[in-house]
């Protein structure tokens, strides 16, 4: 069965359209609600973050899920109203708490307040971090430049290797993958409180590097087809070019997916949101290089009275595969 890229270009760019402005009014009412369109976790705006976990082996313990109104009273009462809190866990029995930087003094009445309104922690579980509100800025500016140099690294390595028009759907695919991705941080912030770190940043730039492997890929068999048939319709070689490279795409794609699924259910609360990150990155990217960057190729070559055209110009403008 052939795929049928072109003739249902509408229906992919629908739901593309769909899913992107999903994530940017989320991102708009994050704006207003968080000041920031996703939820920025303690390595960019800084502070302190406790992670607790009740001691279930303390018979005299109340091991039931933790009352988050009452931890926000105990923030309440230390002055710290305006704190981050979310249960951890589907027993609900751990929390994380994101406060204003506290000194080792005010983390430790905190904790005692804590210990007798819920119950007393585990002290092998305990996690504290603090980070400075210097050093988060530096990590989101250094995050946000890494992703515009690579962004131009690669439009510059396109426009070598093939033609300005292949990079610059190139770069709309790749950016069509980060927002998507971006976007459904930001639901997921709104809706569970999911908030995103320094790995968020390396996710978007794996997630970049990723995506464009297999655009490269298509448009290497759509000039290869236009070299050896250059009297056919641009429509016909990228149905081609995309159903020849199909089954590549696939399979690489899922063999990553089934390792990054591993690495979700079983790595831990730490690497758990980065390799859910990449799976709805890497998810978007095998969809883009399919259905966005090949179709807006093919569109722009009709409109531009390119449809069919020589192989000279193609090999003119690009270095053999």
């Amino acid at each position: 069965m052939k795929l049928q890229v072109i003739r249902q270009r509408k229906l992919w760019w629908l739901l593309s359209a769909v899913v992107i402005v999903s994530g940017i009014v989320a991102m708009i009412i994050s704006w207003q609600q968080l000041g920031a369109p996703l939820r920025p976790s303690l390595d960019f705006v800084g502070g302190t973050r406790l992670q607790l976990e009740l001691d279930c082996t303390q018979a005299n313990n109340n091991c039931k899920p933790i009352d988050l109104d009452a931890v926000r009273e105990v923030l309440a009462s230390q002055g710290l109203s305006g704190s981050s809190i979310q249960a951890v866990g589907q027993e609900q029995k751990t929390i994380s708490i994101r406060t204003a930087n506290l000194n080792v003094d005010q983390r430790t009445q905190l904790q005692q307040a804590l210990t007798e309104k819920v119950g007393a922690f585990n002290p092998q579980t305990i996690q504290i971090d603090s980070v400075g509100p210097t050093l988060g800025k530096q990590l989101f500016t250094s995050g946000l430049l890494a992703l515009i140099v690579s962004f131009a690294g690669i439009a510059i390595y396109l426009s070598v290797r093939f033609q300005p028009d292949y990079a610059a759907f190139a770069i709309v695919a790749l950016l069509h993958d980060v927002l998507i991705t971006v976007g459904i941080f930001a639901i997921l912030g709104l809706v569970n409180g999911t908030e995103v770190d320094s790995l968020f940043i390396v996710a978007l730039l794996t997630i970049v590097g990723f995506s464009v492997n297999d655009t490269v890929v298509i448009y290497d068999r759509v000039r290869e087809t236009i070299a050896l048939s250059p009297g056919r319709h641009i429509d016909d070689i990228v149905d081609d070019a995309v159903n020849q490279t199909l089954t590549r795409s696939i399979n690489t794609t899922v063999t990553v997916l089934l390792t990054l699924m591993s690495l979700f259910l079983f790595g831990g609360e730490t690497l758990k949101y980065f390799a859910l990150a990449l799976i709805i990155g890497f998810t978007m990217g095998a969809y883009s290089s399919i259905f966005i960057a090949s179709t807006l190729l093919a569109l722009w070559r009709e409109k531009t009275g390119n449809a069919i055209l020589g192989s000279a110009i193609e090999e003119t403008s690009s270095e053999p595969s």
